[in-house]
Order: structure tokens, then sequence, then C-alpha cells
């Protein structure tokens, strides 16, 4: 029986030959492990995005500052500055804020509080003078360093009412450059006092705060000489005075350091702090406005106070 089925014949396909096209394909002569780098031509679309680049940054070049030179950059045809920018940005901000800088300037610092608006203004202008002219010593936080005030307590060298500390970033304090600077100077007892007696003031200093005498006997030695050599500038109980800038004794706030080894070097050598006049870079707004910030910290204390 014959099988009457239709056979279907496959259909002839003409398939390009690949292999063929790549070989008419110089390539670039490099070879990794036997393959080769075929060199076809770029892209058309990739081509000329690249000219438009190079043509883009010709130009760019003339407009605008771009070579280096000796002394500066080429200014460019169109005259553009970033500084030129930014100091036009600068003057129309001062030309806003021009009337109550006036008003922050004119009123004294005690009254601030009174205008909340001009509170409000000063906090957020003495914050950015305070991170920008301050925070390097103080801290950023403003919790100080060692020989650099903390100014987050009550502690106050030369007294933390709003105009004390005012007066205090206007002037500075034992600086060459202001003759109103705040100055006070601790002598250096190791030209005066001997090596026993400096160690035995250092003993009685060490407890006038409360803490429990390391050396006993020496510590009740040292407290006649502190007595007629220290109590001038530290007072009696070792409380400090603030008109003379002398930093109570009595209180667990040092800004050298308490140990026994600290004090010392202290009594030894003295300290001789020194902070710029700060009225000699800010105007007379921004050292309010620090001011006023400082103050309100948490460790400025009241008029009354």
């Amino acid at each position: 029986m014959s099988d009457n089925t239709d056979k279907v014949k496959p259909v002839d396909r003409k398939v390009p030959d690949a292999q063929a096209h790549l070989d008419n394909v110089p390539t670039t002569g490099h070879s990794w492990d036997g393959i080769e780098e075929y060199d076809n031509p770029m892209p058309r679309w990739w081509l000329y995005t690249f000219y438009a680049c190079i043509v883009w940054g010709i130009g760019y070049t003339i407009a605008f500052p771009a070579w280096p030179m000796i002394s500066g950059a080429t200014s460019g045809i169109l005259g553009y500055s970033t500084r030129g920018e930014l100091a036009q940005e600068l003057d129309a901000a001062q030309a806003a804020n021009a009337a109550i800088n006036e008003q922050l300037v004119s009123v004294a610092i005690t009254d601030v509080a009174d205008d909340p608006t001009l509170q409000q203004y000063a906090v957020n202008k003495g914050a950015a003078v305070y991170r920008t002219h301050c925070s390097q010593c103080h801290g950023s936080g403003a919790a100080g360093a060692v020989g650099f005030p903390n100014l987050l307590d009550d502690a106050w060298l030369w007294g933390g009412t709003a105009d004390a500390i005012q007066y205090t970033v206007m002037h500075g304090i034992r600086n060459e450059d202001d003759p109103d600077a705040r100055y006070s100077e601790m002598p250096v007892f190791g030209e005066i006092l001997s090596e026993e007696e400096i160690e035995q003031v250092a003993h009685y200093v060490y407890t006038i705060n409360g803490r429990d005498a390391i050396d006993p006997e020496l510590a009740q030695l040292g407290a006649e000489t502190f007595q007629y050599e220290c109590a001038a500038c530290h007072m009696e109980d070792g409380s400090g005075n603030v008109d003379m800038g002398a930093p109570a004794l009595n209180d667990a706030i040092w800004l050298y350091g308490g140990d026994l080894a600290t004090i010392i070097e202290t009594v030894t050598y003295s300290r001789y702090g020194v902070m710029p006049n700060m009225g000699a870079r800010l105007t007379d707004a921004e050292v309010a406005a620090v001011a006023t910030y400082v103050h309100g910290l948490g460790g400025g204390v009241t008029e009354s106070e």
C-alpha cells in the first residue's frame, strides 16, 4: 500500500555568511588567547556627538574663564566670574538685611531679647558667625578644649553677661592689636617661689574645691603661701575675680587641667591665653549677633547674677 501523504520539502533560505563578512574586516592587531579585536568604524551618531563636544569645549574656553596663566586664568569674552557672582549675592543679602542690622547695632544688647524678631535674627546670624570665626578654638558645640574656655557652663573669666561677652568678643584678650583688650597676667612663680613652695601651694590648690588632699601636710603648708601670693587675684576662698580675669579655683572647672602635675606646671610657668579682637574682623552687627548667640547657649548669666 503506497503512502500518498505529501512530503513537505524544506524551504531553501540564504543565510548570510557572517564569517565571510568578518574576514573582510581589519583587526586592530591585538590578540588575547587567540581572540582578535576587530577594527569596526565608530557609529556615526557617536562621532557626531564627539565632534559637537569638541566644538562646545572650544567655545566654552573662549567664552568663560578656562586657561590657567601665571597670575590667574583667562577671563573669557563674557567676563563671567564665580567670585563676582558670589559678591553680588552677598551684596544683595547685605542690602536685604541692612535695616535689621542697623536696628541690632542701635539697641543695647541687653534689650535685644525684648524684640522676638530681632532676637531670632541675632541668634541665627550669630550662629553662622560663631561657626565661621569661633568654632576653631571653642569647638563646634562650644564645649571648648584645653586652654580654650567652655562657653556652655557658668564659669566666665571676664563675666558672662551679654554686654560682658560683647566686650570680650569686640576687643579680645591679651592681644597686641587692641589697646582696649582685656588684660591680666599671672606671675611666673617659678621665678618667685622655690620648687618646694610651689609644690606646697599646688597641693593646697588641689584641695581648694573640696577634693581630698594627696599630701595633707604639704597642703597645709601651701595654704599660707596661697594667702600671701595668690589670694589677691583668686580671692581667699579661691572664688576668682572676673574683673581681673582670675579663674575660680574652688570649682571643678579647669581651663588647663586640674591634676596635681598640671597645677604645678601652671604655677611654675604661668598661662597666657590670647583671644583676637574680633571687632577688627567682624561688623558691629556681627559682634552683637554672636554675643547674643553665645549668651543664649546656656552658660550666659543674667544681669542680676
